[in-house]
């Protein structure tokens, strides 16, 4: 386990050390930027080695019922409360209550429809975060809207629920794009994020995962989604 602790450690620092660069290259600050650990297809072993080395802050699921499992039902992990978990796939409304409870993020919002159901079930004194999500390709099966409708969703939301907070957009990318595709891409959403969260303290753009991070990184993500590189 030892052999595997440490070469999990090492694919963080390497991690790190890219996002880091990234930023550097384009004048913005590191600390800025949040690493989101993707935890959707790690054993429980894998996860539970970062989390007690204590550099995970952020994780992402996708599965309710798998994160319940996890985070709710297995005491391992209750040490671990204080972790922000993210939910990043695509929420059915019958999830919602399960979902309201469990997660500190909803990254992946794209109709009014789900956030009212979340409305209904977030426990008395939370404020649950979410994210717009924006489609960024043609795939039919890919969640989110297009720029122009996440844009008027996102303002319909803001304050419309006072236990919802809208704080920013979320989007994935087409997989095996080229550089400049990406940048074509991700220039006008985080332009749309600059402008439209401007004045939102705990505002948040997530782009990019293992393949397009650093791209992302100099776009202006501040919230990339790493997994397949984090558990090699």
């Amino acid at each position: 386990m030892m052999h595997r602790e440490e070469a999990l450690l090492q694919n963080y620092r390497d991690i790190c050390s890219s996002l880091k660069a990234a930023a550097e290259r384009v004048g913005r600050e590191a600390q800025k930027i949040t690493l989101l650990a993707v935890v959707k297809y790690a054993s429980d072993e894998d996860v539970l080695a970062l989390l007690k080395q204590g550099v995970l802050t952020d994780v992402g699921e996708s599965r309710v019922q798998q994160a319940w499992a996890r985070w709710q039902e297995d005491p391992r992990f209750a040490p671990f409360s204080k972790v922000r978990k993210h939910f990043i796939g695509h929420l059915q409304t019958n999830k919602a209550a399960k979902a309201a409870q469990l997660f500190d993020f909803i990254d992946s919002i794209d109709s009014p429809e789900t956030v009212r159901a979340l409305a209904k079930h977030v426990p008395a004194g939370k404020i649950l975060r979410v994210l717009v999500q924006v489609k960024l390709t043609h795939k039919q099966t890919q969640s989110g809207l297009p720029l122009p409708q996440a844009r008027q969703l996102a303002a319909r939301l803001r304050g419309a629920f006072e236990n919802i907070d809208v704080c920013g957009y979320m989007a994935v990318a087409p997989q095996g794009a080229d550089a400049p595709t990406l940048r074509a891409l991700f220039k006008p959403l985080a332009h749309a994020f600059e402008t439209d969260f401007a004045t939102h303290p705990q505002a948040q753009l997530s782009l990019g995962m293992s393949e397009d991070f650093e791209i992302a990184v100099e776009e202006g993500s501040t919230l990339p989604r790493i997994g397949s590189l984090l558990f090699k």
